[in-house]
């Protein structure tokens, strides 16, 4: 198979996964993109890759084949029975490595939309979601990264040899990762926090138990529950405070107090923003600070949080939500 098109621009979304309770299965597009540029090279003898970075990662990240949007391209190539085409990719980082912002996600989906286009013009997104989910092995990020909005995502496991689930009145249910969508509220505000420290996915995993008390979970299940409904206050019940849902729906036992020693600057912060009301939590693995806020707070946010905004160890993004998710141009 040859691809249809030389050229594609891709924008991916950063992303917020778990929002306090919704560890491994809730996320959040925001809107605040990398911007790639692939080219496929003219000469059919030539498989060699080009990168160029600009922005975040430009000083760190690697420019071969091991560069996880190449490497995500590859495998999206040889998927689709794409041969090995000559590349070069341009890409304009925004989203800080490392910080809890989906940026792996942001890679993977790229290359493989890229992949894709090349080859389709216009690529199914559930297609795109299976593979990227498959490759970063939990689709929390990848979601939102891809469809947009809030998002739930889970893995339906079958016996051996069953690769799909009959539905009565409906498609079956095949084998692998899905994804729910959530309308969320354009009310909604974002403030993203971003410390000039990375925390690694892996060390923020290695911190977690292997067991957790059972009114943990049930604890972290009442408030995962509460967060459709949260962020899109429609939902919820008329009288029903947006804020305090958000602050009750952002609370969590399974994974952000075992983690917290990794990054006890990000901790204090939290602290004192849930101490003030507001929905405060780590995003991600962290150790970026997420807040969500029904309503125009970010004066206000920006007052608590003085302290690290002074520093001079700390930024902040005050970010709308992503609605669209991975975006295409190809030519």
């Amino acid at each position: 198979m040859t691809s249809r098109y030389r050229h594609v621009s891709v924008q991916v979304p950063a992303t917020t996964a778990n929002l306090g309770s919704g560890f491994d299965t809730m996320g959040l597009a925001l809107n605040f993109h990398d911007e790639l540029s692939f080219t496929a090279h003219d000469d059919p003898a030539d498989h060699g890759v080009d990168v160029s970075i600009e922005g975040e990662g430009a000083d760190t990240l690697p420019r071969d084949e091991t560069h996880l949007v190449v490497s995500s391209f590859r495998k999206a190539c040889r998927t689709l029975g794409l041969g090995r085409v000559g590349l070069s990719l341009h890409a304009r980082n925004r989203i800080p490595q490392a910080r809890g912002m989906g940026s792996s996600a942001e890679a993977i989906v790229a290359g493989i939309t890229a992949a894709m286009a090349m080859v389709q013009g216009d690529p199914d997104r559930q297609a795109i979601f299976d593979m990227a989910a498959t490759i970063e092995g939990h689709p929390d990020n990848v979601a939102p990264a891809v469809f947009g909005g809030l998002t739930t995502s889970w893995r339906l496991d079958l016996p051996e040899g069953q690769g799909s689930m009959t539905i009565p009145g409906s498609e079956p249910l095949s084998r692998g990762f899905h994804v729910a969508r959530y309308a969320v509220d354009p009310a909604i505000t974002v403030s993203v926090f971003v410390p000039d420290f990375e925390l690694s996915t892996e060390r923020a995993r290695e911190a977690l138990p292997d067991a957790v008390p059972y009114a943990d979970a049930v604890f972290n299940l009442s408030r995962a529950a509460l967060l459709p409904a949260a962020l899109n206050p429609g939902l919820a019940g008329a009288g029903d405070d947006p804020n305090a849902l958000l602050f009750a729906a952002t609370q969590d036992r399974l994974h952000q107090p075992y983690r917290r020693g990794l990054m006890p600057e990000s901790w204090r912060l939290i602290e004192t923003l849930r101490s003030r009301g507001f929905a405060a939590a780590v995003s991600g693995a962290g150790p970026c600070v997420l807040v969500l806020h029904y309503g125009r707070a970010q004066d206000v946010i920006d007052h608590e949080a003085r302290e690290q905004l002074d520093s001079g160890r700390w930024r902040v993004l005050h970010l709308p939500i992503d609605h669209r998710g991975v975006a295409i141009d190809v030519a």
